[in-house]
C-alpha cells in the first residue's frame, strides 16, 4: 500500500500488529504546530460544545415529552440510519469531491438544523415528532460530513501526524463533552432546551470561519477520484481483502452499536435509579467526558495504534459496563464512569488512526465512510433494542446486556486476529498481546523435553 507504515498492521506478520507513525517530530499537541489545523481545531471546539449541548437537551427535551428510554432511543436511531443506509455513497462523494468546499456546505446546513430546532422550542410548538425530523436531517447531513471532515485531517497535517490528529481531534470532542454538558444543565433547568439549540446552531460560525481563513497553499490535497462504475463495490473489496481494516471495523461495529448506548442508560439510570434531574445526567455525561478525555490524550501520547491495546481496551470497556451496570451505589457509579470513557474512547481512537493509516489516500474517504457507517450506523439498530430492554427490564439490565455483547464481540475478533495472523492471544500481568505461534510451539517443545 501506498501509505506504507499501514503494511506493518497486517496480522500475517509473526510482529505484533501495529500500525506505525512516520519517523519526525511527535508529542502530544505536535499537530497543533500546523496553523490550518489549529484553524479547524478551534472551530471544532467551538462547535463541538454546541453539540454536546444540544445532544443533553435532545434527549432529555425527548425524556420530558414522553417520559419514555425507548423514545430516546428512537430519536438516537433516527440521527445514525442515514449512516447506516447511505453512509458508503457519502464516502464516495467524499471521495470524488473536494473536502474543504464540501465541509463548508456540510458545517452550514448542520447549524441549520440546530436553529429551526430553536424556533420550534422556543416557539411552544415543538413536539417530539419535529425532534425525530431534525435528528433524521441531521444524520443525512452527517452522510456527507463524517467521511469528508476525517479524511480532510489528513490533508491538513500530512501523513506523519496523522495518528496523532486523530487523538487531538478525539480529545477536542471530550473536552467539548465536559463543558456542553454543564452548560445545557444549567440551560435546561434555567430557561429550557430551547436555548440550548440556539447557541448549537450559532456555534457553527466558528467551523466555518475557520475553513474560509485556512491557508490552501499549505493543504496536502489529495486528487478528487474521477466519476467510474462500481467505486463503492471497489471500496467493499478493498477492505475485506486486508485483515488489519476489516476487523478493527467489525468490532468497533459491534461496540458501537450495542455499547456506545449512554444517552439511554444514563437518562433511565437518572429517572428509575437514582431519581435524580437534568443537573444528574448533564454530571454524569461530563465524567464519562473527562475519562475520555484523558483516554484521547494517552493515545495522542502513545504516537502509533497497536491491534492488540485496541483488543486490550476493548475487553477492558465491556467489562467496565458489566461492573458498573450494578454498581450498588449513585458515587460508586459514578466514579466508574471515568475509566467507562477512557477505554471506550480509547477503542475508537485507536481503530479510528490505524484504519486510516493503512488506506491508500484515494480509497480513504469509502474506508472512512464504511468505518463510521459500522460505528454509528449500527445505532438504529442497537438503540431501539436496548432501549427496549432497559424499559422492560430495568437500567441495570439494559447496560449489562450491551457490556455482554460488546465483550463477546471483543474476544471473538481476538481469537480471529489471531489465527488470520498465526499468532496465539497471551493474557498476563501485562495485558493482552499476540505471541507468534511458532515460538509458544518452540517453548511447548522445550518444556515437554525436559
Amino acid at each position: 500500500m501506498s501509505t506504507g507504515t499501514g503494511a506493518d498492521s497486517a496480522p500475517g506478520h509473526t510482529s505484533t500488529p501495529s500500525i506505525a507513525a512516520p519517523a519526525g517530530r511527535n508529542s502530544m499537541f505536535s499537530s497543533l504546530r500546523i496553523r490550518n489545523y489549529r484553524l479547524f481545531a478551534a472551530g471544532q471546539a467551538v462547535s463541538n460544545t454546541g453539540t454536546w449541548m444540544q445532544r443533553i437537551a435532545q434527549d432529555w427535551l425527548v425524556l420530558s415529552l414522553t417520559g419514555s428510554a425507548s423514545a430516546v432511543g428512537i430519536t438516537i436511531a433516527l440521527q445514525f440510519l442515514p449512516m447506516l443506509v447511505f453512509g458508503l455513497y457519502g464516502g464516495v462523494l467524499a471521495d470524488r469531491l473536494p473536502k474543504r468546499p464540501l465541509l463548508l456546505a456540510t458545517q452550514g446546513a448542520m447549524g441549520l438544523t440546530g436553529i429551526a430546532l430553536a424556533v420550534l422550542t422556543l416557539a411552544g410548538h415543538v413536539q417530539v415528532w419535529h425532534v425525530y425530523l431534525a435528528a433524521f436531517l441531521l444524520g443525512l447531513v452527517t452522510v456527507l460530513d463524517n467521511p469528508a471532515r476525517q479524511t480532510f485531517v489528513s490533508e491538513m497535517v500530512g501523513p506523519a501526524q496523522v495518528a496523532n490528529a486523530v487523538s487531538l481531534n478525539s480529545a477536542n470532542f471530550q473536552s467539548a463533552r465536559l463543558v456542553g454538558p454543564a452548560i445545557a444543565g444549567v440551560l435546561i433547568t434555567a430557561v429550557g432546551s430551547g436555548w440550548a439549540f440556539l447557541l448549537n446552531g450559532l456555534s457553527f460560525a466558528a467551523p466555518i470561519a475557520g475553513l474560509l481563513m485556512m491557508r490552501t497553499r499549505e493543504l496536502h490535497p489529495v486528487t478528487p477520484q474521477p466519476r467510474a462504475k462500481g467505486q463503492l463495490r471497489e471500496g467493499l473489496r478493498y477492505v475485506a481483502g486486508r485483515p488489519e481494516l476489516i476487523w478493527p471495523i467489525v468490532l468497533v461495529g459491534f461496540i458501537g452499536t450495542f455499547g456506545f448506548n449512554f444517552p439511554i442508560w444514563l437518562s433511565a439510570f437518572v429517572g428509575d435509579v437514582f431519581h435524580g434531574d437534568a443537573g444528574t445526567y448533564g454530571l454524569f455525561n461530563t465524567l464519562i467526558a473527562a475519562g475520555s478525555l484523558v483516554g484521547a490524550l494517552l493515545a495522542a501520547r502513545r504516537g502509533r495504534a497497536r491491534l492488540r491495546v485496541l483488543v486490550t481496551a476493548a475487553v477492558l470497556f465491556s467489562a467496565l459496563l458489566l461492573v458498573t451496570a450494578f454498581a450498588p451505589s449513585f458515587w460508586l457509579f459514578a466514579v466508574l464512569l471515568v475509566p467507562v470513557g477512557i477505554f471506550g474512547l480509547t477503542v475508537n481512537v485507536v481503530a479510528n488512526s490505524s484504519v486510516q493509516m493503512a488506506t491508500d489516500p484515494e480509497m480513504r474517504g469509502r474506508v472512512m465512510a464504511l468505518f463510521m457507517m459500522v460505528f454509528t450506523g449500527g445505532t438504529p439498530v442497537g438503540a431501539p433494542l436496548v432501549g427496549w430492554i432497559t424499559d422492560t427490564y430495568g437500567a441495570r439490565l439494559g447496560m449489562a446486556a450491551g457490556g455482554l455483547v460488546s465483550l463477546a464481540a471483543a474476544i471473538g475478533v481476538a481469537v480471529v486476529l489471531s489465527r488470520v495472523g498465526n499468532l496465539r492471544l497471551s493474557v498476563n500481568r501485562h495485558g493482552i498481546a499476540f505471541v507468534p505461534a511458532a515460538r509458544t510451539d518452540r517453548a511447548r517443545a522445550l518444556v515437554t523435553a525436559a
